[in-house]
């Protein structure tokens, strides 16, 4: 939701303007308030969200930002993971398929290996492993999250311990019969074995940045 001055049509000021170019490029579907059509709601929003200027841009009830924010999280591709993020948490809660099949929406239903491949292309570097990078369910999961760690590499991770469909699915869709495993853009890097060899031999970095 924008509050901007005038409408995506006919922005009444070049800040609000940006957002709207910002906002289409993204490919972002959103809804706009014309702050000049109502005073109330224009000193009101300012003490609701404790900003004072115009345009203001909310996700999911909450404040982002302004243009300048805008901006930046739009150079920086930080605009487009929250608007993915919130689609992926969507569709992990089935919001996503009710708000679809309210609009007439036909979906068909996913596949595993559709699934298996949109979630091992999920980040550049994911990590399938047992827990999470904070709390590891196993040493092996462990080790690989502390070398990556180390070696300064940004990773996803998937917690195979949440979702028994996933873990048996990746071991035949992987010809990898254990956990954790490792994938670069999709890819199958191999587990921990594999990735403390890289370490060792100084390749992982390089390994995961072709």
């Amino acid at each position: 939701m924008l509050f901007m001055k005038g409408n995506p049509e006919a922005p009444q000021c070049g800040f609000s303007k940006k957002v709207v170019n910002i906002l289409k490029e993204e490919n972002v579907k959103f809804g706009t308030f014309d702050i000049l059509s109502d005073n109330e709601v224009r000193e009101g929003l300012k003490q609701f969200s404790n900003w004072p200027t115009f345009p203001q841009l909310y996700c999911q009830g909450e404040l982002l930002g302004g243009c300048d924010i805008a901006i930046a999280m739009h150079e920086s591709g930080e605009l487009k993971e929250v608007f993915r993020d919130i689609v992926l948490e969507m569709q992990k809660s089935g919001e996503l398929r009710k708000v679809l099949s309210e609009k007439g929406v036909i979906i068909q239903k996913e596949t595993l290996e559709d699934r298996l491949k949109r979630l091992v292309s999920s980040s550049p570097v994911m990590l399938f492993m047992k827990g999470n990078p904070d709390a590891p369910k196993c040493g092996f999961s462990s080790k690989v999250v502390n070398a990556l760690k180390e070696e300064g590499v940004t990773f996803g991770s998937f917690d195979i311990l949440s979702d028994e469909e996933v873990r048996q699915g990746l071991k035949a869709f992987s010809n990898w019969p254990t956990f954790p495993q490792l994938y670069y853009k999709g890819e199958l890097v191999g587990g921990c074995d594999i990735v403390l060899e890289l370490r060792t031999d100084g390749a992982l970095k390089s390994t995961l940045s072709e």
